[in-house]
């Protein structure tokens, strides 16, 4: 697998959930110089609307908006996450052909099932892309910090990234999946991501957090390692 060399590598379970859970953080790295590589796991093949066809282009015309350098699908079923074999070699080799220093995948505990799979399933493969031993025909490659972002749900956060500046870009790329949450065609159904509320439940979680951090839209980061600051004054993490 060859591919531009990234800073931030950021996973998805389906091609719209980068977009609704961290579509902020991608704009927002991006515009400040950062090589962003964004990486769905399935085309999204059981949704209730939109084929995978429409679901690939809308992924790419979000990519685009964000800035990211590239974004790559690949191909597991839908519904189908699971941490075998064939999968955690996928995004092992994913890994160590782009080098990323952080990786951002889904928190653990979400509602969707493929959220909750998709989390365990990554957060072991990215590990493994680290061990020397495994897999050895291709070098190993451990990012600096493994951080989660939330889909559906949310939870108390390590930091929160303030992503007001770049939240139109967000708005932007969700409202490229048009498949998803504004359907047209005669075959189209109402689900939870075609209801209005569902468009503000996201903005209100980042603007709860923006709140609660001083700023207008923030969205919030987990960490399973604690961070070390350099004194009780500075804003930055010594690593």
């Amino acid at each position: 697998m060859s591919m531009t060399k990234i800073d931030l590598l950021v996973f998805g379970p389906h091609p719209d959930d980068i977009e609704i859970g961290f579509g902020g953080a991608v704009a927002l790295h991006a515009s400040r110089g950062h090589r962003v590589g964004l990486c769905d796991l399935t085309r999204g093949e059981l949704g209730s609307n939109g084929t995978v066809e429409d679901r690939l282009a809308e992924a790419e015309a979000a990519r685009a908006v964000l800035g990211a350098e590239w974004r790559v699908n690949l191909g597991w079923p839908d519904g189908g996450i699971y941490e075998t074999g064939e999968h955690v070699s996928d995004v092992v080799r994913l890994v160590r052909a782009s080098q990323p220093r952080v990786v951002a995948i889904p928190y653990w505990n979400d509602r969707h099932p493929d959220h909750r799979a998709a989390s365990e399933t990554l957060s072991r493969a990215v590990f493994k892309a680290g061990l020397r031993r495994f897999e050895p025909a291709t070098p190993h490659w451990k990012p600096e910090r493994i951080c989660y972002y939330f889909i559906n749900d949310d939870a108390p956060v390590s930091f929160g990234l303030d992503v007001s500046q770049v939240y139109d870009k967000k708005r932007q790329a969700l409202a490229c999946h048009g498949s998803q949450f504004t359907p047209s065609g005669s075959d189209s159904v109402a689900t939870r991501l075609t209801g209005v509320t569902f468009r503000q439940l996201i903005e209100s979680r980042d603007a709860r957090l923006g709140a609660l951090t001083g700023v207008a839209f923030a969205e919030g980061v987990v960490v399973r390692e604690p961070m070390l600051r350099a004194d009780l004054f500075s804003d930055e993490s010594r690593q």
